[in-house]
């Protein structure tokens, strides 16, 4: 069915005694007070209704005020940090007792580590100073030498022997 626009259109309002505005009554449980848990009671609405609802416990009003500051929890960080100080410190002190007791030997081997150094190095630079040195005697530089070994032997236990060729 449509309406035609041209007609005027006419609202009904619903009134309370209609059976579609007023639904026939819900059957409501019975409830004894012994059934009502904990944090629940009747009370009564503003529309005079009674009904069941939550509440909160009411506290009877302490004589005391309030304490002015209330202390806050300590952090969980603050706490880790706190205890552990005392164990990285104690950590470094041994630290620096061990060092103090070792220095005297550090100290003694690094001087012959520096020896040693110092051994090599003039191990590999002796040869080079000879030859430069013995070459400024006024007749220039020395010849070279070749010398050339012969060594052999018989056996496991059998004596070497063996010729020396200077050249």
């Amino acid at each position: 069915m449509h309406s035609d626009p041209t007609q005027p259109r006419t609202i009904t309002a619903l009134r309370y005694g209609d059976p579609i505005y007023h639904p026939a009554p819900v059957q409501q449980p019975v409830l004894l007070p012994a059934d009502i848990p904990p944090g629940v009671e009747w009370v009564t609405l503003p529309n005079g209704m009674r009904t069941l609802a939550y509440t909160h416990p009411q506290h009877p009003p302490t004589t005391q005020p309030e304490p002015a500051h209330r202390a806050e929890p300590i952090p969980r960080w603050a706490r880790t940090t706190a205890l552990l100080a005392p164990t990285i410190g104690a950590g470094i002190a041994a630290a620096g007792f061990g060092i103090s007791y070792a220095a005297p030997g550090v100290l003694a081997m690094a001087e012959a580590l520096w020896a040693a150094v110092a051994l090599i190095a003039a191990g590999a630079l002796a040869p080079l100073l000879l030859r430069t040195a013995r070459g400024t005697g006024g007749r220039g530089a020395a010849p070279v030498q070749h010398v050339t070994q012969h060594i052999s032997a018989s056996g496991m236990f059998g004596r070497a022997t063996g010729t020396l060729n200077n050249r």
